[in-house]
């Protein structure tokens, strides 16, 4: 039997991203329009609307997409407006990148593992999404040259690096989930002014840490 993936994808707004108060229209819109089942494995299509984390296939580690309330929420928090540049570290899938690209003017979307970027490229293209430049790089060592509007980190960081606040513009608002697993707080980070920045936390959740931002290595004697 197949699946109605218009139902599937009403019940997944309804019933699981606005009982998580993203109420939104912009992003609500969004999540209906970006076809989420096209971006996922095509094993996983049949659950890609399910309160999930699902894989991230061709990494050289284990990878996975966020549930779609905290896909939500993100999107909410930042807030982006059409005449928003946005940054997001972690192309992974591609979807959230479409969504940004949906909600902003442009989207800057790097990945450290090649792969996910080749096949995000390939999924946005066929999307028909243009406004997004992809590059592979390491989130700790990127520099941009650049200042955001928006910046979705979309995997979770044991302390937050001062580089990432510094590629906020002033205004700017950045959404990273941050902590030690299982429980990790979801934080929206403002650029009040040039030294300034004010940290909201908006939620309690868990997520895979970007590659070495993770926990220090604790030796027991």
């Amino acid at each position: 039997m197949s699946l109605d993936f218009e139902r599937a994808r009403f019940n997944m707004i309804e019933q699981q991203v606005r009982t998580w108060e993203v109420l939104d229209p912009r992003v609500l819109d969004v999540l209906r329009s970006v076809k989420r089942e096209d971006f996922v494995p095509a094993r996983y299509r049949k659950v890609a609307f399910a309160d999930l984390a699902l894989p991230i296939e061709g990494g050289t580690r284990p990878e996975t997409m966020m549930k779609p309330i905290v896909e939500g929420r993100m999107l909410q928090a930042v807030d982006a407006s059409d005449a928003c540049a946005i940054l997001e570290v972690g192309t992974g899938s591609g979807f959230v990148t479409a969504c940004l690209a949906q909600l902003g003017r442009e989207v800057v979307s790097i990945d450290v593992e090649p792969r996910f970027v080749e096949r995000a490229a390939s999924r946005l293209t066929g999307a028909g999404i243009t406004n997004v430049r992809l590059e592979v790089a390491d989130a700790l060592a990127y520099e941009p040259g650049r200042r955001f509007d928006a910046v979705c980190i979309t995997g979770a960081v044991f302390e937050v690096p001062e580089r990432f606040k510094r590629w906020l513009a002033v205004g700017g608002r950045m959404f990273v989930i941050c902590g030690e697993s299982p429980v990790m707080d979801a934080r929206l980070i403002t650029r009040v002014g040039e030294s300034d920045y004010r940290t909201d936390s908006l939620f309690e959740t868990d997520l895979p840490y970007l590659v070495n931002a993770g926990p220090p290595k604790r030796f027991v004697l």
